[in-house]
C-alpha cells in the first residue's frame, strides 16, 4: 500500500468550509476539496522512473491505481486538497488565485525516503476555480508531461509527471480567444515534486496583512522542505530567501543555455524549490530571437520573452522578498539576499556558456559568446543546433558546412555573413589550445541533440488525438538521452521544418488549457 505523509495538511490551517462553488479563503493555506470523477480513464503516458521513486507499478485497467489518477477514486492515506494563493500575473497583482484546476492527493514517501506531492491537473472544480471548470485538455496535459520529463532528463530543475491520462470527456477550450469554442478530449496530468509551494504562497497573507499565517507557512517550509536550516535560528527567513534566490538562478541559467522559454513566469508559477513549474505555452527557442516569446496573450508587452528571463526571475523574487518584509526582517540584507541572485546567475552563466563553446577560460568565452549572439541574429539560426554542430566544426576543413543544418535559410547566408561567421570560427577555434576531441567531449555534454521542440509534441498530441500512442512514447524515449545520437531518431533532431513555422501548437500557444 502507498505510505502517505500529508504534512502539509497536518501542519497548516485548513479552509473551515467545503461547500461547493468559488470563494474567497482567508486564513487557510489550503481547502479540502476532492476531485470530480471522469467517464473512462485509460492510462496514456506512464514515467517508469518516477513510478519506481515512488514504488509504483503501472496500473492496468480498471485498476484502483489508475481510478485514483483519474480522480474516480481515493486510496487509503489519500486526503486531497487544494492550495491559496496569490499572485503577480504579468506585472500586476492579481490577488487570490489558488489551484483553479489542481487538486493534491497527498503527499507520498518514496523508496528513497523522500516526500512527494502528488497532484492531479485538470480533476475538476475548486474553490479557486473563479469561472473555469478545473479541466484540461489532452495537448496541454500531453505537453507538460513530455516538458517535465525531457526536463529532467536534461537535468533542469523541474516538477515531474507520472501519469497521463484521458478522460473519455469532452472539455470545451476558447484555444485562440476569438470566440471559436471547440469541444476537445480531456486528461488529467500527475505531477510530481517535493511540494508545489509557490512564491505566492506567501504573496497572499502578505497582502492581507496576515502576520499568522504567513509566519505559519515560512516556518512550515523551512522546518520540512530545507531541513539543512535551522527554523529557530533568527535569521532563518533570511537565509532561506537566500536559497531560494540561488536556487532559482542556478534554474534560469539553465534555461537560457538550453533555450527554454516558459512563457507565463508570473509569481504564482515560480517555484520556492527552484523547479520549473506550471508548463503552459512554454516553448523551445527555435530561430535565436531573444525577444521571443510562445505566448500569445504576452504577444504585444513580450514581457516573459527568452531575454528577459533572467530579469522577470529577479524582479519575482524581488515580490517575494517584499512578502517576507512582514516579518520584520532587515531591509539591507534583505537586498543582500535579493543580489546574490545576480551574483550566482552570472557566474554560472558565464561557466555553462564557456562549456557550451568549449572554451577553459570563462572569461576568454565572454566576448566570443556576445559576437555569437549578434551574428546569428542576422539570419534565421536554430538556437540549440548551432551550438551542438560547433563540436563537429572544430574539425571540418569548412565549418560553416558542419553549422549549414542550423540555418533555417541557407540561401540568406550573404557574403559578408559568412565572412563575419568564418572570422568568429578561426577566433573560436584558437581560444583553446585543448585537444579537439577533449573539447568536442566537454561540448556534446553540454549542448542537447534532442530537445522537446513545440512541433514534436504537436505531432505526438494529434496521433494520440487519433488513438495512437506510438508517437509519445517514441519522443519521450528519445528525450531520456538528449545528448546522445540515437541512429534512426535523426527526425528528432531537425530544425523546425517549414510547414510548422505558422501552425498552431507548433510555434506560439495561448494560455488556454
Amino acid at each position: 500500500m502507498p505510505k502517505f505523509n500529508n504534512r502539509f495538511i497536518d501542519q497548516l490551517p485548513a479552509d473551515p468550509s467545503r461547500a461547493a462553488g468559488t470563494r474567497q479563503v482567508e486564513g487557510a493555506a489550503y481547502s479540502f476539496v476532492e476531485p470530480t470523477p471522469v467517464a473512462a480513464p485509460r492510462l496514456l503516458g506512464w514515467s517508469n522512473e518516477m513510478a519506481a521513486e515512488l514504488g509504483i507499478d503501472k496500473p492496468a485497467s480498471g485498476s484502483a491505481w489508475l481510478k485514483a489518477l483519474a480522480g474516480n477514486e481515493l486510496l487509503p492515506g489519500m486526503q486531497p486538497y487544494a492550495m491559496a494563493y496569490g499572485g503577480h500575473q504579468f506585472g500586476h497583482w492579481a490577488g487570490q488565485l489558488g489551484d483553479g484546476r489542481a487538486i493534491a492527493l497527498g503527499e507520498m514517501l518514496g523508496e528513497s525516503g523522500k516526500s512527494w506531492e502528488l497532484q492531479l491537473k485538470g480533476a475538476g472544480p475548486t474553490p479557486y476555480s473563479r469561472t473555469a471548470d478545473g479541466r484540461a485538455v489532452l495537448r496541454s496535459s500531453l505537453r507538460e508531461f513530455i516538458c517535465s520529463e525531457a526536463m529532467h532528463h536534461l537535468g533542469v530543475p523541474t516538477t515531474r509527471a507520472l501519469s497521463l491520462v484521458t478522460t473519455g470527456d469532452l472539455v470545451v477550450r476558447d484555444m485562440f480567444y476569438d470566440g471559436r469554442p471547440a469541444a476537445e478530449p480531456g486528461a488529467i496530468v500527475c505531477r510530481v515534486a517535493p511540494s508545489f509551494i509557490r512564491f505566492g504562497n506567501f504573496q497572499l497573507p502578505a497582502s492581507r496583512g496576515d502576520v499568522q499565517l504567513l509566519t505559519q507557512l515560512v516556518e512550515y517550509t523551512i522546518r520540512e522542505h530545507f531541513p539543512e536550516l535551522d527554523a529557530k535560528d533568527p535569521q532563518s527567513v533570511l537565509q532561506w530567501f537566500t536559497v531560494v534566490c540561488e536556487r532559482t538562478a542556478k534554474m534560469v541559467v539553465d534555461w537560457q543555455c538550453y533555450g527554454f522559454v516558459h512563457g507565463v513566469m508570473n509569481t504564482d508559477n515560480m517555484s520556492i524549490h527552484g523547479l520549473t513549474i506550471d508548463y503552459g505555452p512554454y516553448g523551445w527557442l527555435e530561430p535565436f530571437d531573444p525577444g521571443w516569446t510562445p505566448n500569445t496573450t504576452d504577444a504585444q508587452g513580450r514581457r516573459y520573452s527568452f531575454g528577459n528571463q533572467p530579469g522577470i526571475a529577479h524582479w519575482n523574487l524581488a515580490q517575494l522578498g517584499s512578502a517576507l518584509m512582514l516579518l520584520g526582517q532587515d531591509a539591507e540584507l534583505m537586498q543582500a539576499a535579493l543580489d546574490s541572485y545576480r551574483t550566482v546567475f552570472d557566474a554560472l552563466y558565464e561557466q555553462r556558456f564557456a562549456a557550451k563553446l568549449g572554451i577553459k577560460d570563462a572569461k576568454q568565452a565572454a566576448p566570443l559568446l556576445e559576437s555569437l549572439f549578434s551574428w546569428i541574429q542576422q539570419t534565421e539560426t536554430d538556437y540549440c543546433l548551432l551550438f551542438r554542430n560547433l563540436a563537429a566544426a572544430l574539425e571540418c576543413d569548412d565549418p560553416l558546412e558542419a553549422l549549414a543544418p542550423a540555418f533555417y535559410k541557407p540561401e540568406e547566408v550573404t557574403a559578408e555573413l559568412r565572412g563575419t561567421i568564418t572570422s568568429w570560427l578561426n577566433d573560436w577555434r584558437a581560444a583553446d589550445d585543448r585537444p579537439v576531441a577533449d573539447r568536442q567531449k566537454e561540448m556534446n555534454a553540454a549542448n542537447p541533440l534532442y530537445v522537446p521542440r513545440n512541433y514534436l509534441a504537436q505531432q505526438a498530441i494529434e496521433a494520440a488525438e487519433r488513438g495512437d500512442n506510438s508517437e509519445l512514447e517514441t519522443l519521450l524515449a528519445v528525450l531520456k538521452r538528449p545528448f546522445e545520437e540515437q541512429p534512426g531518431m535523426e527526425r528528432y533532431a531537425q530544425r523546425r521544418p517549414e510547414w510548422a513555422r505558422d501552425k498552431a501548437g507548433c510555434s506560439a500557444l495561448s494560455c488556454s488549457s
